[in-house]
């Protein structure tokens, strides 16, 4: 298995990350609202002291950085998190925050060493899964799994964990350990489609093909997104990396290690829910005998 670095996905990541809003009403654009306030915000802390006032408080300028990261100017939030710092002293919260943005911009070093801070923490569950995500990088993905247990120990509802953790079985060749963190993440975030992508992709790659099709269907996933995954299922089955396509990058996306689907749509939660517990009671190929 060739190792794939972080840096290698960035490109295809950020390509998928961009969207065309121009011409879309402001009452129409859901993030609209949250946009002015970060806006109005990032002015006050370029204002200097002038404008300190507005960001005064800890909690406001961690939120403002979160904010940023949530659309992915990881570079902008790491200067953010040195002035958050310099203002209001080193906080678990900032040195996650510091973890993320520097794993993200491919300063791979600092980053462990950021995350390895926050063990014997509150947040020592988010350093234990960044390092994972960080072995799983380096295309170590039994060291990411272990890692990612650790995690799981503290934080075991956490569904971006969970869906995290599962893909990194699924490398590690460990197919029916991923079943129960996957399932368990398809439904505590039946709205995200990049942990439901995984869930199909270990429906595949455990022969419940007609189950990973339904699956696929009720999140509209396009045509190239599904081959991918397929394509993904066939790579585990031969012991192979899945390989890296543009629709569904195998490896890293803004919130952990997963494959992730080019299409943001997927169903209301009620639907989706009802979509994976379905997958669950669904009763099993003749190949295999099993439920998921």
């Amino acid at each position: 298995m060739t190792p794939q670095k972080p840096s290698s996905l960035a490109l295809g990541l950020l390509c998928l990350g961009l969207a065309a809003c121009s011409g879309t009403p402001r009452s129409e654009y859901p993030g609209a609202d949250a946009a002015r306030e970060r806006q109005t915000m990032q002015a006050a802390a370029d204002a200097g002291t002038e404008g300190a006032g507005a960001i005064d408080s800890a909690g406001t300028y961690l939120r403002l950085v979160e904010r940023m990261q949530q659309d992915g100017l990881w570079f902008a939030s790491l200067a953010h998190v040195d002035a958050l710092e310099a203002r209001h002293g080193v906080t678990p919260a900032s040195t996650r925050l510091r973890a993320d943005a520097l794993r993200q911009t491919g300063q791979d070093a600092a980053s462990d060493a950021a995350y390895r801070r926050l063990v014997g923490t509150p947040l020592e569950a988010a350093g234990y899964h960044g390092l994972g995500l960080l072995a799983g990088g380096e295309g170590d993905f039994a060291e990411a799994a272990r890692l990612m247990e650790q995690a799981r120990r503290s934080t075991p509802t956490d569904g971006l964990l969970l869906s995290d953790l599962g893909y990194a079985l699924l490398r590690a060749g460990r197919i029916d350990a991923a079943r129960v963190p996957l399932m368990q993440a398809a439904q505590l975030r039946p709205d995200q489609a990049q942990v439901q992508a995984n869930l199909a992709l270990y429906l595949e790659a455990s022969g419940r093909t007609d189950q990973a099709s339904a699956l696929m269907d009720a999140q509209r996933l396009p045509t190239a997104s599904r081959e991918a995954i397929r394509q993904a299922a066939r790579d585990l089955a031969g012991g192979g990396a899945p390989a890296v396509t543009a629709d569904l990058p195998a490896g890293f996306a803004p919130g952990g290690l997963a494959l992730r689907t080019a299409t943001r749509a997927s169903l209301p939660r009620t639907a989706a829910a009802t979509t994976a517990s379905a997958a669950e009671r669904a009763p099993s190929t003749p190949d295999t005998g099993r439920t998921p």
